[in-house]
């Protein structure tokens, strides 16, 4: 089951009668959904409420990884501003690895807070300058920029590109920051979305991110 809560921080969110959500710290809001913990059951009732809207996911998974998140902003099913994965595995330089995609509509504020930029968009600091990597969806290529993270919290655990992709922001944030070099411009992102049975084969579970 989904449960609802701020966009932008982990309180919970309620409804008010006239169909707006808030939040103690930040005021009205979009609501997020996500699961307590990663399941095909939990994950179809994810694509049920991003439903028109994309969900990425690296493909194909490297043998050992595993879905361990999944979220969606949206004030009612087939109204989403936003999706997030989470995949996690080793790698042999890096220990435990986490890639969170994030696909957003400008101003919802998923990606930054995953991120952790100063800003709730990627958007001044990309275009101006070559780009640090790119990432195949479909057949589209997305070329991506690494962003600078806020470091008013100290947090240098994490890398993190953004780029745009159909018309929307995609940021790829990964932990800790030396999977960086994992990142290769024949990385697939593959939507999800209307996969339909081929999701029995994903494999999901494991420890769910902090972000």
């Amino acid at each position: 089951m989904l449960t609802a809560s701020c966009v932008r921080c982990p309180a919970p969110v309620a409804e008010a009668t006239d169909g707006t959500w808030s939040c103690p710290d930040h005021g009205v809001t979009r609501p997020l959904w996500r699961a307590e913990e990663a399941s095909y059951d939990g994950f179809a009732e994810h694509l049920r409420t991003a439903a028109g809207f994309p969900t990425y996911v690296p493909w194909p998974l490297s043998p050992g990884w595993s879905m361990t998140d999944f979220a969606a902003v949206a004030t009612a099913p087939g109204r989403a501003t936003a999706s997030l994965t989470c995949t996690s595995g080793t790698s042999e330089l890096d220990g435990p690895v986490d890639v969170l995609v994030v696909a957003e509509e400008a101003g919802t504020g998923l990606g930054a807070r995953c991120a952790g930029t100063r800003y709730t968009d990627p958007g001044f600091e990309i275009g101006e300058r070559p780009p640090s990597a790119r990432v195949r969806i479909g057949s589209q290529s997305v070329n991506l920029w690494d962003i600078s993270t806020s470091s008013d919290d100290g947090e240098f655990d994490r890398s993190v590109l953004a780029g745009e992709a159909a018309g929307r922001w995609l940021w790829i944030v990964l932990r800790p920051a030396s999977a960086l070099l994992l990142f290769r411009d024949d990385w697939i992102l593959r939507d999800v979305s209307g996969a339909g049975p081929q999701l029995v084969e994903l494999p999901f579970g494991g420890h769910r991110p902090g972000w």
